[in-house]
């Protein structure tokens, strides 16, 4: 189940707000033209693009994709590439095209900077998120990365991040520090 929290952005963030509830988890997301849907959860098999081709398809066609591939990172993953994986994605940056993400299985967290408020969407399986081209971001698959992701593009370059150099990652809480909470 998607969770948002929401913290004030600067040097002591505060949290002013979470929930689980799909409707208020919309109602935040839609000023800043975040789009989270959700698909039924399918037994992928070891291949994602397959289990999901139907989805795939229609979706690639409705926006007008171009590439779509599946990032991956698991329990027997290196830990030395799990560790890489994670660093890159932790710094702020923003695309020059929407960031659009399916998650298969596992989880992970997009922490959106808009304004002076930073939502950090934990997505689970089942979830669909799009976020708008130039919008300021990060992404944490935690300490432990466990994920299936199938990624969408409208530009045959793929993943491509214009960093910020702002550190603001490093005082929000971490993915590992939210999954543990809301499981309390």
């Amino acid at each position: 189940m998607t969770y948002l929290t929401v913290y004030t952005d600067g040097d002591t963030p505060v949290e002013v707000f979470a929930t689980d509830d799909a409707a208020e988890i919309a109602a935040a997301l839609k000023p800043l033209d975040v789009v989270l849907r959700h698909w039924p959860v399918v037994e992928a098999d070891g291949d994602v693009l397959a289990a999901y081709r139907e989805r795939v398809a229609a979706l690639t066609e409705e926006e007008g994709f171009v590439q779509v591939d599946v990032v991956a990172l698991g329990p027997d993953a290196d830990p030395e590439t799990a560790r890489a994986a994670r660093a890159k994605f932790l710094s702020e940056h923003t695309h020059d095209d929407d960031e659009v993400r399916f998650f298969a299985s596992g989880s992970g967290i997009f922490y959106l900077h808009v304004g002076d408020r930073v939502h950090a969407v934990l997505c689970e399986a089942g979830d669909l998120l799009t976020v708008p081209r130039a919008t300021t971001h990060w992404f944490d698959m935690g300490t432990a990365p466990d994920f299936a992701a199938i990624r969408f593009f409208h530009d045959d370059d793929g993943w491509v991040g214009n960093f910020t150099g702002d550190p603001i990652a490093s005082r929000i809480p971490d993915y590992d520090t939210i999954a543990a909470d809301r499981k309390r």
